[in-house]
């Protein structure tokens, strides 16, 4: 093969790290950019927190698809851009970022102005919902926490106190012990050769099964059982004796636990030879009772959200705002930049430079990020309007490619957006992402939002007869009779995401 040299011109958009930037600022959750810009402050001098950062300097940012646009643009003039040309490169985006100042829609009043995009909430009405929720936040704590501070409490020899703390490392977090009595006893010597603690060789099985029993006295009651039959009659054994019903539901839980768990009512009926009305008063009882009783301690810690959009009825219009306190205000250090003008080492002014260019991108991609998430969450609440005003079952089709359409954005830029952003509104704080749902077609031609069916399904469920729970079949007649084709298949998917169960385990004796 003869080898030859061809020259080829080609070309390719390649990525700088300032576009790199402001993509992975746009992705990022309230609280990870908080924790971005404090990283950023720590590493660039050039930047300071500030209350009152000027306006200037986040004016007019370009939107990511602008961004794009800029480089590929510069890629057809240049194909090594200096950094002389990428700061000269700034002042020319004042035509394609015009598209920023475009209003959205005549109902809601949006501006990309820093006033507007950070306005003072103080002149707004108060709500209910004003408040800081980790103002009363306790520390978290364990099952196996709260029951050691127990076993501390409780006078015992040293030799059985080490066989309770071993019981205690085999209770999980619902509270049911996950090893047999026998498996402890004999884990008790292998795993105290080196203790400080020496096990007396006459401790027995039957003293682990006391030590066990010991601690099924603990908080919360029931915890430390071997089963759930043993569960429930410990909580049983708590309750004051006297009390209807107590005696039955012994026996029920005693001779019948797995009629009860497949909510068999026939067949207990026709067993015990009880009444309806008196099976339900017994199973009423037994509903008081806890399968986990670990799960009263052992919460998991509450994943707070920091809403990234505020939508609140101002004046009777929907208004859209981004969340001030979510982000803190950063701006350049005016006496820093100063250096750069004054200083005569190189190195220095060398080393001022790049900090200062750095800062600015940052600002800019700070603000490219405020700027698309305001457009995108101001059009899903135009379209959205309906969910505000009357409900879930308001709620329209909508999909990633109609708010990039209407934004003039890309799909994956919406995407980026709606993910782990978060909206507060009247009803609640919803993920960006809630608002999207694909459509079900209805037999006049029309469209309703999946996320329509699945509140309307639960609400169906919420007011059922419980003595005869809707079946799938039933639930897709009834929304048939509303307009809505949906198959049952459906139904049950719908259901199963709602976490609602069919219809035989949601059949009870009372209303």
């Amino acid at each position: 093969m003869k080898q030859t040299l061809s020259l080829r011109l080609g070309q390719q958009l390649t990525m700088t790290p300032q576009l790199q930037q402001a993509i992975r600022l746009l992705q990022l959750s309230a609280l990870d950019l908080s924790q971005e810009i404090q990283t950023t402050l720590e590493e660039n001098p050039m930047l300071e927190l500030s209350d009152d950062a000027p306006d200037t300097m986040f004016d007019e940012a370009p939107s990511i698809e602008q961004q794009i646009a800029q480089e590929a643009e510069d890629a057809n003039l240049e194909n090594i851009a200096t950094s002389e040309n990428s700061v000269g490169a700034e002042a020319n985006t004042a035509d394609v970022n015009d598209q920023l100042a475009q209003p959205l829609g005549e109902d809601i009043p949006v501006d990309s102005s820093w006033e507007d995009t950070y306005p003072n909430t103080s002149s707004l009405p108060a709500t209910a919902g004003d408040f800081d929720p980790l103002a009363n936040r306790s520390a978290d704590q364990s099952l196996a926490d709260h029951l050691n501070w127990q076993l501390n409490l409780t006078p015992m020899a040293p030799s059985d106190r080490l066989i309770a703390m071993m019981i205690i490392d085999a209770i999980d977090a619902n509270g049911m012990l996950t090893l047999s009595t026998q498996d402890i006893y004999e884990a008790l010597f292998e795993g105290t050769k080196d203790s400080r603690v020496p096990i007396e060789e006459h401790v027995s099985h039957e003293d682990v099964c006391a030590i066990l029993a010991r601690i099924q006295t603990f908080d919360p009651i029931g915890v430390g059982a071997r089963d759930l039959k043993e569960c429930l009659i410990l909580q049983l054994g708590q309750i004051e004796h006297g009390t209807p019903w107590l005696a039955e539901a012994y026996q029920l839980i005693e001779e019948y636990l797995d009629l009860l768990g497949s909510k068999d009512y026939a067949t207990l009926k026709r067993k015990t030879r009880l009444s309806e009305e008196d099976l339900a008063a017994i199973m009423a009882l037994i509903r008081t009772l806890n399968p986990r009783p670990g799960t009263a301690i052992a919460e998991e810690a509450a994943d707070y959200i920091v809403p990234d959009v505020i939508v609140r009825k101002f004046e009777g219009r929907w208004l859209v705002e981004l969340n001030n306190e979510a982000t803190p205000r950063v701006r350049i250090n005016p006496f820093y930049e100063s250096l750069a003008k004054q200083t005569t080492n190189a190195a220095d002014k060398t080393y001022i430079r790049d900090n200062l260019q750095e800062a600015r991108w940052f600002l800019k991609s700070l603000q490219t990020r405020h700027d698309t998430l305001l457009r995108v969450a101001s059009k899903i609440i135009e379209v959205q309007r309906g969910f505000l005003d009357y409900g879930p079952e308001a709620m329209k089709p909508l999909i990633l490619a109609d708010i990039a359409e209407a934004v003039d954005l890309h799909e994956s830029t919406i995407s980026r957006v709606t993910s782990r952003k978060y909206m507060t509104t009247p009803r609640g704080v919803f993920e960006l992402k809630y608002f999207f749902s694909s459509h079900v077609g209805t037999s006049t031609g029309g469209e309703v939002s999946s996320t329509a069916i699945r509140h309307l399904i639960q609400k169906l469920t919420a007011e059922e007869d419980t003595r005869k729970p809707l079946s799938d079949s039933k639930i897709a007649a009834i929304l048939k009779d509303q307009n809505i084709n949906v198959a049952r298949r459906t139904v049950a998917k719908y259901r199963e995401s709602l976490s609602i169960p069919p219809s035989n385990e949601r059949k009870q004796l009372v209303g």
